[in-house]
């Protein structure tokens, strides 16, 4: 049976519950014929049938990443695009299977990079979590993505650094701690109490 009546859209639905229930159920069920079929549809010609199969593979990533990993260059197909929407929703898909994939990650890195360094707020979080994970699974990586990551840091807004911080603590070692830190108490003094709470708190994980 077909999942697409399930989808939001083909239940006029405005919201995501429909794709959440039913990525949730794919899991359970483990339907991985229902899981192909959502990854077949993120290239339908209809957006909103898109938009809604990105929605049900995202919750089988958060549930199962492992389920999704194999979908990797089809979510890569969407972030080159030019809808938005698309493509931070396939950013998230992407930053959930990262260190999975590390390898095809890095042969796309000038892309991610771009699109971290020019998307929307969503598809910027979303990339520093993929160079971040992907730079976390091999010490190569790692030497190729931080330097990146770092200067993201030095330069993001004031209300992006603990959000960073925090997704790039995977990837910090003892040869990069050290830039590391220093990257993080030079901008403590424009954060709120807040942001400064979570900053603080990465800092003290590593001291």
């Amino acid at each position: 049976m077909s999942i697409l009546p399930e989808l939001a859209s083909h239940l006029g639905r405005k919201d995501e519950q429909p794709n959440k229930t039913l990525g949730k159920r794919l899991v359970e069920t483990a339907d991985l014929a229902g899981i192909q079929e959502a990854a077949a549809n993120l290239s339908y010609p209809n957006r909103d049938i898109r938009v809604d199969c990105l929605s049900v593979m995202e919750q089988v990533g958060m549930m199962a990443p492992d389920l999704i990993e194999e979908y990797l260059e089809d979510f890569f197909a969407l972030v080159v695009g030019n809808d938005n929407r698309l493509i931070w929703q396939a950013m998230i898909n992407l930053a959930m299977i990262a260190d999975r994939k590390a390898g095809q990650v890095m042969d796309h890195l000038d892309s991610i990079m771009e699109l971290t360094s020019k998307g929307s707020v969503i598809t910027r979080d979303n990339g520093i979590k993929i160079l971040a994970r992907a730079g976390s699974s091999n010490p190569g990586y790692n030497q190729r993505v931080f330097p990146y990551l770092i200067d993201q840091l030095n330069t993001c807004q004031s209300k992006s650094v603990a959000q960073y911080a925090e997704s790039i603590l995977v990837v910090v070692n003892q040869d990069n701690q050290d830039l590391f830190l220093v990257s993080l108490k030079s901008r403590l003094g424009e954060l709120s109490p807040a942001q400064q709470k979570r900053v603080r708190k990465v800092i003290r994980s590593l001291e």
